[in-house]
């Protein structure tokens, strides 16, 4: 049986939208609420640029324009990520009938809980990047000149491979994940630039790492290049703030707007680290 959307029973006039908003990394966060012309078929990114283009309140006040991300408007960037009526999601393909359905109220827009907020909707998703840079998720490579065809990769391995790749960092898992607490650092009276990144780092790579960075090592580990660093990856992912932090409660899986199979990839490194530790026992 197909389940139906919720479908808008009557167009509204209006649009309450309520947004939480910070004026800068440090400052106290305050709701602001707005009003827009009710539009058929807007998205979230369209009902923030409507209320950029008027750039006041409901009640008449002068503000300046919300801030927030927003690159592809076609979720493949994931850069427009922020928690929408209580749910982290794509902005750019949130569309406000369905949201309008689920609450017929009032828009409700927060930026993600668990990165720094820059201003507004807009966050720091630094740490999101360094953890990949953690597992080495890339293909190694020592030229780019044409060295011949590579190894064959199966059709099995194909499609195991292919959902991890629709991965675009938007860090919609990392929001919902309770073992990913927010960091959030503030620079030392004389702290250099150098100093305050260090200090940052070594913060960042001994929380945990998340399942984006858990799903792509194991993307890279089936590659047939990329599989030449697989040990450094299960390094990582055996160290502080690896796959043993993980406390498997699937909200990753269930917020993922690609519907990449997060859990399968957490239980599949699970295997290849406890492989992999016992063989590096042995060979002591």
């Amino acid at each position: 049986m197909i389940a139906l959307e919720p479908k808008l029973k009557k167009r509204p006039e209006f649009i309450k939208v309520r947004v939480r908003r910070q004026d800068g990394p440090g400052k106290d966060a305050y709701w602001e609420l707005h009003q827009i012309k009710y539009e058929p078929e807007l998205n979230v990114i369209g009902v923030l640029q409507r209320i950029a283009a008027q750039a006041k309140t409901s009640d008449g006040k002068k503000v300046a324009p919300v801030a927030w991300d927003c690159g592809c408007l076609e979720e493949v960037c994931g850069s427009c990520t922020m928690v929408i009526n209580g749910r982290v999601r794509q902005s750019c393909s949130a569309l406000v009938d369905r949201l309008l359905a689920e609450n017929s109220d009032e828009l409700v827009l927060e930026p993600m809980s668990k990165f720094p907020v820059v201003r507004d909707l807009q966050v720091d998703r630094e740490r999101l990047f360094r953890n990949l840079t953690r597992v080495k998720a890339w293909v190694p490579v020592d030229s780019y000149y044409n060295m011949g065809a590579g190894e064959r990769v199966s059709r099995e391995d194909q499609e195991q491979n292919y959902p991890l790749s629709q991965c675009m960092s938007c860090g919609c898992c990392l929001d919902a994940c309770p073992q990913f607490a927010k960091i959030e650092l503030e620079r030392q009276e004389g702290e250099s630039d150098e100093a305050f990144q260090a200090r940052k780092d070594a913060e960042f790579d001994t929380a945990f790492v998340g399942p984006h960075a858990i799903s792509q090592a194991m993307l890279f580990n089936n590659h047939p290049t990329g599989k030449s660093l697989a040990d450094d990856r299960l390094d990582a992912l055996t160290g502080p703030g690896g796959i043993q932090s993980c406390g498997n409660a699937q909200n990753c899986v269930s917020v993922c707007p690609k519907e990449i199979p997060l859990t399968t990839s957490i239980a599949r490194t699970g295997r290849a680290t406890t492989v992999y530790t016992i063989k590096k026992w042995f060979q002591k």
